[in-house]
């Protein structure tokens, strides 16, 4: 039976049309049970009914049209119970309901199971026969077991059938749920770009003249640096912040010491130059696609769009011109951060990606344009997208194609909202983050994306609240020098003169392994990472410490921050081997008369939650602390946010979240220790006011955020916030407090950006 099982469920998942996969299923389950009636009810939760969609010994003519309501009959009694139903004579069952058009008079035994897909009721599969009986407890297993696998693959039919389902006029009812990538609402055509070079396609070959193909590689690479630069003169005087150092990183790549020269070498070994790159291009995604820290496994798409930029080039094409419209969406399997540059002078209103998260580059210069973005919308036919009319929500991560008038109405009324609301938060950019009633905060950037990135003083940015310092590690074919990452933390230390930058030490591990450092483990996020991993290799962790030190002795701004700190003794070895660096350095460098080697403050990251109880001692030993509150919510809630089945468990609103924050914020202002926070919490309007209500000092965020978040706290008073925080801290559920910190925005006069999103 297993193997009838995984036959029915593989050949469903295989059918592209719904209506005859859902067919064939019910007559091949009526063959392999041997009964005489096999049906699937489909849910229509708008209008709160099954609709029978499929049946072998049902009338033929009551498919699409026989409806059960959710509370009604045998079917409705399975919804309701979510649970399996075995009636040996359903026609004397109380909840039985005689539909007469479906011709079931001679059918009495029943067995009737829910499909449910995250949680959700997708319908129900049922079958019947003429003999009264219970069906057994083997059949009534295999229905159950065949159900729960159809789930997820009638899940994915329902959404690749979606576009279909239209009402009179040709518009499209419902949303389709992505992520979202960069914030705003944008209405218009959506225009489909396929790849004009794919290194996918390359067949390997081999070339008995090596030289020819090394010059043509050389070329390419010429041709490939140049396009980079173009890319950066239309865009730079559209962004002021750095996050055109993408461009830059694409053109360290080129360079000899790194992708340039093992495609070179892999030349030398008798391939042609495309063979070689794909093979090189293939190893470097291979190895970040296996990484299980989102941002760092999105690094793999940029590889991909250099590796497809380079195969362009050396192939020479020219598509030639497309016919773009005037104002357009940019759709595309996955838009990269070339593509984006490519079309934003030509009409870009917003962009699509199916693959990809809001970590992607392209993401990440979507927000600097100032252009939403919906990423990561999968099973969804491509080519059916092109040239209807969508609505993008990138606050939400909702696409609407094909939008009837009432929709556009409410949508353009939220774009006029949100344009008013953009012109008021751009007025206080260079403004402090003060309360009307005198309560002040910092604002300060994560940074680190990549070299140089989004390190800004044009945000208002009061200095660096997180560096993450482990891009320069990913980026190399093995450990940088100390001379190099001296290099790289004076340019980031000079960035914000005079302010603040604080680093974290390297912070890599089982989930984001360094391409010539790799680690595998069964559990890797509570496995060997984080300080763990620079305490067993002080080689490493001095080496990091050292160009710290030495990039700060002319600005004098320095920070460390040690991250995934989870017990005292590892503050104490982390705090030996910097004073070791330290006392090591004064010693090797002169320094003028008088002066001697800056000493930076060191603090720890609180993302373990078991160190929230050791915080009156962590306090005397370090100089500040600083709350990582993804980690730390992921941690306390048990929750992997990068697993789409669990994914929306995890909420930093959640109560014992909020209640974690509020006691860390208590036991540091008890330590008279500063306190800051890094995380997407910070840049949630809402969330920023609680954290300003718990008494954190400082709150790290990405650049587009900080003006919004200073508009935010510009036009509340603390003595509301305050009162807000006590009723959030009572309550015990995560839609409670969704629910009572949107009314409060309201309350406030900051519906808004409840409305819009922001």
């Amino acid at each position: 039976m297993l193997t009838t099982l995984r036959s029915i469920v593989l050949e469903f998942s295989q059918n592209a049309e719904l209506d005859s996969a859902l067919c064939r299923m019910v007559s091949q389950i009526k063959q392999a049970m041997n009964t005489d009636c096999c049906s699937i009810y489909l849910a229509d939760h708008h209008k709160q009914h099954f609709l029978l969609m499929a049946s072998d010994g049902l009338a033929e003519s009551s498919l699409g049209r026989t409806t059960i309501g959710f509370t009604e009959g045998l079917i409705g009694l399975v919804g309701q119970r979510e649970e399996p139903l075995n009636i040996a004579n359903a026609q004397y069952h109380p909840q039985f309901i005689h539909a007469p058009e479906v011709e079931e008079d001679e059918l009495n035994a029943f067995l009737g199971t829910p499909i449910i897909h995250q949680r959700k009721m997708l319908g129900i599969l049922s079958i019947q026969q003429k003999q009264a009986r219970h069906f057994t407890e083997n059949e009534e297993a295999f229905l159950v077991t065949l159900s729960a696998q159809l789930a997820a693959s009638l899940a994915n039919a329902e959404v690749n059938g979606v576009l279909d389902r239209q009402d009179t006029n040709g518009h499209w009812k419902k949303k389709l749920q992505g992520v979202a990538g960069s914030s705003g609402i944008s209405m218009g055509e959506m225009f489909v770009v396929y790849p004009q070079a794919n290194l996918t396609k390359i067949s390997l070959q081999r070339s008995d003249n090596t030289p020819l193909e090394i010059q043509r590689f050389y070329d390419a690479v010429i041709k490939t640096r140049a396009d980079f630069e173009k890319m950066t003169l239309k865009l730079e005087n559209i962004i002021t912040d750095n996050a055109l150092d993408i461009f830059e990183v694409y053109k360290q790549l080129l360079d000899n010491a790194n992708i340039g020269k093992e495609v070179v070498n892999k030349i030398k070994t008798a391939w042609t130059a495309e063979s070689a790159l794909k093979q090189v291009i293939d190893s470097y995604i291979i190895q970040f696609e296996a990484l299980d820290d989102p941002y760092l496994r999105e690094r793999g798409s940029d590889i991909r769009d250099l590796g497809n930029r380079l195969l362009l080039n050396l192939q020479k094409s020219n598509n030639g011109t497309q016919q773009l419209p005037d104002k357009f969406i940019l759709v595309a399997e996955e838009v990269t951060a070339s593509m984006l540059a490519q079309y934003q002078h030509k009409g870009l209103k917003g962009i699509v990606s199916l693959a990809g998260s809001n970590n992607s580059h392209a993401a990440i210069l979507a927000r600097a344009l100032g252009v939403p973005a919906i990423m990561g919308i999968d099973n969804i036919p491509l080519s059916r997208l092109h040239q209807k009319e969508g609505i993008i929500d990138g606050y939400s991560g909702e696409l609407f194609i094909q939008p009837n008038e009432g929709l556009q109405r409410e949508y353009q009324h939220l774009i006029a909202e949100e344009n008013l609301l953009a012109d008021k938060v751009k007025q206080v950019e260079k403004l402090p983050a003060i309360t009307r009633d005198g309560q002040a905060i910092e604002l300060h950037l994560n940074a680190g994306l990549s070299a140089g990135f989004e390190h800004s003083q044009n945000s208002g940015a009061l200095g660096i609240g997180l560096y993450r310092t482990e891009i320069p590690f990913m980026n190399r074919s093995c450990f940088p020098s100390e001379a190099e990452q001296t290099t790289l933390y004076q340019q980031v230390l000079s960035a914000f003169p005079k302010q603040s930058v604080t680093m974290r030490t390297l912070d890599v591990g089982g989930d984001k392994s360094l391409p010539y450092f790799p680690i595998n483990e069964d559990n890797p996020f509570l496995g060997w990472r984080g300080i763990r991993i620079t305490l067993d290799h002080p080689e490493i962790f001095l080496l990091q410490v050292r160009a710290m030190l030495r990039a700060n002795v002319e600005q004098r701004n320095l920070e460390i921050m040690l991250p995934m700190i989870s017990s005292i003794v590892e503050v104490d070895e982390a705090t030996r081997l910097i004073n070791q660096a330290y006392y090591e350095l004064s010693a090797e460098l002169t320094l003028a008369d008088g002066e001697k080697l800056p000493r930076p403050k060191i603090g720890i990251m609180i993302e373990v939650p078991g160190i929230i109880y050791q915080l009156p001692e962590l306090a005397s030993k370090v100089d500040f602390f600083s709350v990582g509150s993804n980690d730390l919510t992921q941690y306390l809630l048990a929750v992997d946010r990068n697993n789409a089945r669990v994914a929306d468990l995890y909420d930093s609103y959640h109560p014992a979240v909020l209640r974690a924050l509020n006691l860390i914020a208590e036991q540091s202002a008890k330590s008279l220790i500063p306190l800051s926070l890094c995380g997407e919490l910070a840049s949630e309007p809402a969330g920023a006011l609680l954290l300003l209500a718990m008494g954190y000092d400082k709150l790290s965020m990405n650049p587009h955020n900080i003006a919004k978040i200073k508009w935010v706290i510009r036009h509340v008073d603390f003595k509301d916030l305050k009162s807000m925080l006590a009723q959030v801290l009572t309550l015990t559920t995560t839609k409670q407090v969704h629910s009572y910190l949107n009314e409060q925005l309201e309350q406030f006069g900051l519906g808004g950006f409840v409305r819009a999103g922001m």
